[in-house]
């Protein structure tokens, strides 16, 4: 595994075939529909299929997913997905997400720690950005404390609980990039 994508207590690493289950559970959770625009389930078969195309470069597919495995156990806690790839533009976003048995480990912030440090150093971006619900104060919290600022707000973005939410987006500029020396 690329030292890059170790931590201290979580690794990340590519999608294998028995990450079904787990990929299954987590895109079926109608809690987390509203985060990942869902609408509707995913059958095992396509899941299947996805895992199967998996292997293809970032550059081809414009997507990454990594899972996220504790070191101690090799078990899988998470995903944090790489979207919107645009390497002319030197830019992607980021995504991230939690079983929620696993979460306030601080998984998530040393799983975005080692994307943000593989994403400036292995693939040399320039920027990361994500979409945050304002009412998502952990989400919100946890971009921010990496450097992430808020610089829009999508106003009545996303309807969600028959009510319209705002969504803030956020940018993290990677100050040592070749551009700004």
């Amino acid at each position: 595994m690329t030292p890059a994508l170790n931590g201290k207590t979580i690794s990340l690493r590519a999608l294998e075939p028995e990450d079904l289950d787990f990929l299954y559970r987590i895109e079926n959770d109608v809690a987390l529909w509203q985060v990942s625009n869902t609408t509707a389930p995913y059958s095992r078969f396509l899941l299947k299929t996805y895992l199967e195309n998996a292997h293809l470069d970032i550059y081809q597919a414009k997507q990454l997913r990594l899972a996220i495995v504790q070191n101690s156990d090799n078990q899988l806690v998470g995903l944090i997905d790489l979207f919107d790839f645009e390497p002319q533009h030197r830019r992607a976003g980021v995504g991230i997400v939690i079983d929620s048995i696993a979460r306030r480990n601080g998984y998530a912030s040393e799983a975005l720690a080692l994307v943000i440090g593989y994403c400036f150093q292995t693939l040399h971006l320039h920027q990361l950005y994500c979409n945050i619900s304002t009412e998502n104060n952990s989400s919100v919290k946890l971009f921010s404390k990496f450097g992430f600022v808020k610089t829009g707000l999508k106003k009545d973005w996303n309807f969600t609980n028959n009510r319209f939410e705002d969504e803030a987006f956020f940018q993290l500029i990677n100050q040592n990039s070749f551009l700004e020396r």
